[in-house]
Formats: structure tokens, sequence, C-alpha cells
């Protein structure tokens, strides 16, 4: 078997044939594509309970212990700066956010050790099914690249590295609670008197305080993905994640980190804040609010390093690049928004040209013909 310390090592023998075990997503278990014979994957740690968080500030302070770190052969793309995990026998491959091949590694990396992985749900056929119907739904996208994505070029399955963070909250707070009324007033128009209303705020101050626990705060370990697209993605089903295994990764390709916690933290308080102010504004009431002041005392914080699985497809077509990734647990799909020059034009045309007809069509009705 493999040594789970090295997620990078990702070989499960048959014990029927020898020949490697993959993880098949239709079934929840290990295959072998030679034999059919299949595995189940056993339970691991905290397999049916909750995943045990690690604690925040112990792992900056550099207290993490040798069981939660990992060291992995990581390959960079020089092109989009994914750091795709490689087996031991891996010395070339094609980066499969961008298709820009990689031919050499970048070293071994000690990382922190996944804690969870959300598996894939359905395989590759489903996955290309999903992005060909999103392609179909687009207007104006070319032909070409349809046809070309069509053919049935394979696509890759990608664990993608996500932070999650809990964290306790108590927040105190100064600012305005606006009250709305109205006053009337007399204003000429055209000559003539005319009584309006006219809205005025009445502002009183406001203080008090809020408290919220955050749980699995998500924030993306990567930076190979636009934002737009892996945010698209969402939701999650986080309640879904199992205990970290390597015999899930079997078959896949896994992303390593790039952002690290302490950056991943400064992200997920930005998103913290954002809810905070939410239940401020909540709090003071009224009908319009000013806020002057959010001083929040954060604790308890902790995280967890999780993978999620991502379906992915880069395609150079005419010299131009396209990315799709679908979310390999809803189908959900994001990618490049292609369009089609002449499909443009001749839709451009075909406007004109049915607005020459009703203009026509008005004129004659008048009797201008």
């Amino acid at each position: 078997m493999s040594d789970p310390s090295r997620p990078e090592d990702h070989r499960f023998p048959c014990e029927q044939c020898g020949a490697d075990l993959r993880f098949d997503p239709q079934q929840g278990a290990m295959v072998c594509d030679f034999c059919g014979h299949k595995e189940p994957i056993e339970a691991g740690p905290w397999k049916g309970g909750a995943l045990r968080e690690q604690d925040f500030a112990a792992a900056v302070a550099g207290h993490i212990s040798e069981a939660d770190v990992i060291e992995a052969r990581i390959s960079k793309c020089p092109s989009c700066g994914a750091e795709i995990t490689l087996g031991d026998d891996t010395h070339a491959t094609e980066c499969p956010f961008c298709a820009t091949p990689v031919v050499t590694d970048t070293g071994t990396h000690r990382q922190i050790k996944p804690r969870g992985v959300l598996p894939f749900a359905f395989d590759e056929r489903t996955a290309h099914k999903a992005m060909d119907d999103w392609l179909g739904r687009l207007w104006f996208a070319p032909n070409g690249l349809k046809d070309y994505a069509r053919k049935g070029r394979k696509m890759d399955g990608v664990y993608v590295p996500y932070w999650t963070f809990d964290a306790e909250t108590a927040s105190r707070y100064r600012g305005e609670k606006g009250t709305v009324y109205y006053e009337t007033r007399t204003v000429m128009r055209d000559g003539k008197r005319e009584q309006v209303r006219v809205a005025k705020v009445r502002w009183r101050s406001k203080s008090g305080a809020v408290a919220r626990f955050f749980d699995d705060v998500l924030v993306l370990g990567s930076t190979s993905l636009p934002k737009s697209y892996t945010d698209a993605l969402q939701p999650w089903d986080l309640a879904a994640l199992e205990p970290y295994q390597p015999n899930y990764l079997s078959g896949f390709r896994a992303e390593a980190y790039t952002v690290e916690l302490t950056d991943a933290f400064t992200q997920a308080r930005a998103q913290m804040d954002r809810v905070i102010e939410r239940d401020v504004r909540f709090d003071i009431g009224g009908d319009r609010q000013r806020i002057h002041h959010i001083e929040t005392k954060v604790s308890d914080v902790t995280f967890k390093h999780v993978l999620l699985p991502v379906w992915t497809a880069a395609y150079k077509y005419r010299g131009q690049s396209y990315r799709f990734v679908v979310n390999g647990r809803t189908g959900q799909v994001r990618g490049e928004r292609p369009w089609s020059a002449g499909k443009i034009l001749v839709a451009v045309v075909l406007g004109l040209g049915v607005a020459a007809l009703l203009g026509y069509g008005y004129a004659v009705s008048q009797g201008g013909f």
C-alpha cells in the first residue's frame, strides 16, 4: 500500500491482478479497470464523526506535529502558476488549468496535510456532458470551439485546495439610526403653486454589541483559477466532507495550496467583517444606518485544509486558450466566455433588418407611403 503521509503517491495495487486501483465516483469505491475487482474504502480517522479542527494560533507559531505535515513533489505551471503534486514516476505533465506543458518539478515542499476531502460524485463523461450543455446555451460561442470541445478531449479531475476557518467573534459598535419622515413644501411649477412631500431623515446616536460564531468560512487556497470561477462553483456541501485518505485521490490529480495559512485567514476575516457589518446594521435598525466604528474581538480560531473536487478542461483553439471548470459534486459549470465575431455581426445585421421592416410597416400604417 502507499504511504498515507505522501499524498502524491496514490497507487493502490489490486489484490487480484496487481494493477492500480482508482477511486470510482459512481460506485464510491476503489475499482480495477483490468479485472473489475472492487474494494470499499476502509473507515479512516474520525470516520462518521466531525473532522477535527486545528488550532490557528499554534499553527502560525509553528507548533504543528509531524503527523500533520506532508512532503510532496510539486510541479509549478509556468503560465498560470498552478502547483500540481506529482507521483514519483511522473516527470512531465500538462497543466489541467491552462493546458500548458509542464516538464520539470520545483522540488519537495512541506505543507500542512489535508484534513478533509470531498470526493468526486460523478465521472468524466458526466462532467463532459455538463460542459457541453453549458456551451450549447451560449448563443455567440464559436461553433468551431463547441465542435472541438465535443470531440471528447480528456477532462482532468483535480482536487483543489481550500482552507476553512471557524471563529467566535464579539463586536462593539458606534453609529446612528436614521428614521425617515416627510415634510410638505410649496413649490412653483409652470407658474402654479404645488404641494410636494420631501423625505427627510432624523438621525440619533446608537451603540451596542453583536456576536456571531463563524463556521467553515471557505477560502480558496490556490491562485491558478480566477476567483470569479471558483465563487460561481459554490455552494459546496461541506457537511459531506470525508476524513482525508489518499484512496479518494487515486486516479485524480491534486493541487498544492499556494495561498499560505495567514494570507487565507486575512481573506476569511474580510468575509467575516462583511457579515458583522450586516449584523450591526440590523441591530441598529431604523430606515437607514450610519456606522462610525466597529471593534471586533476574534477568539478560538481553528482551521482545516480541505480538498474539493473540480473537473477541468483547457482548450487551445485558434491560438486562444479557453478554460472550463465543473463542480465535481453538483455539475455547476463556469468557464471562459467565448465570442464569435461572425455570429455577432449576423445578429446585428438581422436586428437592423428587423428594425427597418418594423419602421417601414409603421410608416405604411401612418399613410407615409
